[in-house]
């Protein structure tokens, strides 16, 4: 009989549930940030913010146990995916609240939800133009940009912060950093893949009596929430509001294209097109749940893509506890409330190591791109270099458009778009054939010189 893939086999109870609750400690951070932040961009009161949450950590939920279960030939992947709340659509459903209000932000959300599902298996068409030339490069600039979220975890995002920096928060950082190498390295088994997990713990008990571990947010959260489908009214259906929230989808799109060829590399599994369209299907699946339950568009979260890489962990089954986990944090706001008590240098601590890993892998992923190819060299020099920008220099792109900033801000779509258009013109036409022919041309010449 053959043995299942790795991606299909199914690991006992104990373990499934272990390594559920790893990726859920990983994500949830990132995952809970987003409302927090529209919530306070918006005005909302506490309670409000408090329900974007709930609503927040359900429709992950959904979502992550749809790509990783699939939804019949309709939704999902079927690869270890944990999915959340993406930043890709912050600044739009900012400007949209104000202009419009919030009726309008969800409206437009679950409108362009339904668009990004209709456009989904035209835009997996493409998964052919994504060799590893292009996915090396989206690889290695996730990685790299990622370093600095966990940096921002451990230091603190205010700089004017009388916590900012502090050497106790370091150190704790670089002290689960050390548990979870060491875990990783010297472990056997099992406990070699659980060594974030035990990073996390060991981490959070040393937090305590450093004062870091806050419990009175979980003593006053509700034990059962759920949210309340178009609280904040009737959707309303504006048309820049939905050109502007349709452009949310092509990039996450994009994004979501980039880290679903990273799973595909990392566990050896095959991607086909059916699975890219049915991934990219429950990106727009999850706007049009945001729509209705006032949630957030999810995406693939390359927190986790860095935690299968790390853990060798392949099994879709663990990411579809996950997403059950979620579900239940989601619908008991004191459970969800408890996860948030892990202090930020606790989750950056582990993430270095995570995020590294991704970089590692799409480095090595380009070494099957044939870089001797001097043309080759120059599409991946030049893509790093593009989606680097608006990572190393915020703000650079203030000035412009609102719509150009969605793509021009994101360092992760900003780099798969140049390596794909670069790819394309180079490695798919004549214009590669020419410039390949006059390199060889120049070379020629010098040896003969010589």
């Amino acid at each position: 009989m053959t043995s299942p893939h790795p991606v299909d086999a199914r690991p006992p109870w104990p373990r499934l549930l272990m390594f559920g609750i790893q990726h859920v400690l990983i994500m949830y951070t990132g995952c809970v940030t987003v409302p927090l932040v529209f919530g306070a961009a918006a005005g909302l009161d506490t309670a409000t913010i408090a329900l974007l949450i709930s609503a927040d950590l359900l429709v992950a939920g959904i979502i992550t146990l749809v790509q990783s279960l699939g939804l019949g030939r309709f939704a999902g992947a079927r690869l270890p995916i944990v999915t959340g709340a993406t930043f890709v659509a912050m600044g739009p459903m900012m400007l949209i609240a104000k202009q419009y209000g919030l009726q309008a932000v969800y409206g437009s959300m679950l409108l362009g939800g339904v668009i990004g599902i209709a456009l989904a298996w035209p835009f997996a068409s493409l998964v052919r133009f994504f060799p590893p030339l292009v996915t090396g490069t989206v690889l290695t600039v996730v990685g790299i940009s990622l370093i600095g979220v966990a940096g921002g975890l451990i230091v603190g995002n205010d700089s004017k912060a009388a916590t900012f920096a502090m050497p106790s928060h370091i150190g704790l950082a670089a002290a689960v950093l050390a548990i979870a190498v060491l875990c990783t390295v010297l472990g056997r088994g099992v406990w070699s893949q659980l060594g974030v997990l035990i990073a996390l713990i060991a981490g959070i008990v040393i937090a305590i009596p450093m004062g870091l571990i806050k419990l009175d947010a979980v003593s006053n959260a509700a034990w059962l929430g759920a949210p309340h489908p178009f609280h904040f009214g009737a959707p309303q259906f504006p048309v820049a509001a939905v050109v502007s929230m349709t452009i949310v989808m092509a990039v996450v799109f994009a994004e979501s294209t980039a880290s679903l060829l990273a799973i595909s590399e990392i566990t050896g599994k095959p991607l086909t097109r059916g699975d890219l369209a049915r991934g990219l299907v429950g990106d727009g699946l999850s706007a049009v749940l945001a729509g209705v339950l006032n949630s957030f568009v999810d995406t693939v979260f390359n927190q986790n893509v860095g935690a299968v890489a790390s853990t060798r962990v392949f099994s879709r089954y663990v990411t579809a506890v996950s997403g059950a986990l979620l579900v239940v944090l989601g619908l008991v706001p004191r459970f969800g409330a408890l996860v948030a008590a892990v202090p930020q240098p606790v989750i950056g601590g582990v993430g270095l190591v995570l995020f590294a890993t991704i970089t590692v892998i799409g480095v090595e992923t380009l070494r099957r791109a044939e870089l001797s190819d001097r043309v080759n060299l120059t599409i991946v020099a030049v893509s790093v270099g593009v989606g680097l920008v608006p990572v190393l220099t915020p703000g650079m792109f203030t000035h412009f458009p609102s719509s150009a900033q969605i793509l021009l801000n994101s360092g992760i779509s900003l780099a798969a778009a140049t390596a794909f258009t670069l790819n394309l013109v180079f490695n798919h036409t004549r214009i590669g054939e020419i410039a390949r022919g006059t390199i060889e041309t120049e070379e020629r010449e010098i040896v003969s010189v010589t």
